[in-house]
């Protein structure tokens, strides 16, 4: 057995702590790890960041297939952690159980909606932690709390066992402090693991570093030129364009249609008392205009295709993965929204397209972290956690 953790950062739930292993042997023996109370564990309450969801929805009886492959491989769960509610948030702030402690910021958020399984990997409470992203909910808390984050190719891995959010974006994701540890996770979630590719081509996003202030780019050029050390330079590319605020909004109306479809019967019958920004939401989808939603389609069957054809051919895209560093905990609301849209505008590509991106820790602002993303082909996670895990030993090496 494992020393109980101290959760001195608000990362665990109370209603999901506890050791856990089942073998001794295997690829992650001896490490430990956290999953987000999204996912199923036999045995413990699923909460979804929501007191209403969880005395609404009985103890699971089997674990989610991501759980029981972490189980095989001889990893240590310690505990479930926080989750913004019903993970609809990209801020990591739960009006009922709290805001998890970003250890790289403590006066900032950590972001969520993977929140507590960001904060718990940053701050050592485990060796690495299980998240969702939706919209960004590994790729942005990875910024924010200085490690590495991934959301995987749509698809991949399978999501049975897990609450859903919006069916057609949700993916499993993770987060290390170590880029080879999170290549070591990989062989063991991903499906149809093969050996990593080295990328054939290496883009640049011009348009979406050109969203970001000047002074968040400076901060990233280190991290770019390690890039370029490494792969090559890489070369010019338009992502979106003008149409950044378009890509942002299908995402919203096909976000809010799946979650009213996936939950309107629930929120109706149960009535919970939702947080700020959530209420919103909710609200907002339950009243959606079936037209928006057949245009937002249609939209993404253009994007998918734009971004697929963009990174054939073992092509590798980096991108910014936020706009900025973490904001202040407890900024206003319409603060909130309005860095909240930037920072989808800059999530939404891979998302729509299914595409995998790996936020990686090479930058800080002001003392406080900012990721750089490498975004690859559909099924290309493990090139990517292999470029990373390069990446890493490289910086490493005696100089």
């Amino acid at each position: 057995m494992t020393m109980p953790v101290d959760d001195n950062l608000n990362a665990f739930c109370t209603h999901g702590r506890g050791d856990r292993r089942t073998q001794d042997s295997g690829a992650l023996a001896g490490l430990t790890f956290a999953v987000k109370d999204f996912f199923d564990v036999a045995g413990l309450p699923t909460g979804a960041g929501s007191p209403e969801w969880l005395a609404t929805h009985p103890v699971p009886t089997q674990s989610s297939p991501v759980v029981d492959r972490l189980f095989a491989a001889g990893g240590t769960m310690v505990g479930k952690t926080h989750t913004d509610e019903m993970a609809w948030s990209l801020n990591g702030e739960n009006a009922h159980y709290g805001t998890p402690i970003n250890p790289a910021a403590p006066g900032r958020i950590p972001g969520g909606s993977s929140s507590g399984s960001a904060a718990a990997t940053a701050g050592g409470l485990v060796d690495f932690a299980i998240g969702s992203d939706t919209g960004g909910s590994v790729r942005l808390p990875a910024s924010y709390c200085g490690v590495y984050g991934i959301r995987t190719t749509h698809g991949r891995i399978p999501l049975d066992g897990a609450v859903p959010l919006a069916p057609s974006y949700d993916t499993v994701g993770w987060f290390s402090r170590s880029a080879a540890l999170m290549a070591r996770v990989g062989e063991v979630l991903l499906d149809g693991v093969r050996a990593p590719r080295r990328p054939k081509r290496v883009l640049i996003a011009r348009d979406l570093f050109a969203a970001l202030e000047p002074r968040v780019v400076e901060v990233l050029q280190p991290g770019l030129a390690q890039l370029a050390a490494m792969l090559g330079e890489p070369e010019p590319v338009e992502v979106a364009g003008d149409q950044r605020p378009a890509w942002r909004n299908a995402f919203r109306v096909l976000q809010s249609a799946e979650a009213w479809a996936a939950h309107g019967a629930w929120v109706n019958a149960v009535k919970p008392a939702f947080g700020p920004g959530v209420k919103e939401r909710f609200a907002a989808a339950a009243v959606l205009d079936p037209a928006e939603v057949v245009a937002a389609k249609a939209l993404r069957d253009t994007i998918t295709a734009t971004m697929r054809t963009l990174l054939q051919d073992d092509a590798v895209l980096i991108a910014p993965t936020a706009p900025g560093i973490a904001p202040l905990r407890n900024s206003t609301g319409e603060a909130l929204e309005t860095f909240r849209a930037r920072s989808l505008e800059l999530l939404c590509p891979a998302g729509h397209a299914g595409l995998p991106q790996l936020s990686l820790p090479l930058a800080t602002l002001d003392d406080c972290p900012i990721g750089l993303s490498l975004i690859g082909g559909r099924a290309c996670d493990e090139d990517l956690l292999a470029l990373a895990a390069e990446l890493e030993a490289g910086s490493t090496k005696p100089r």
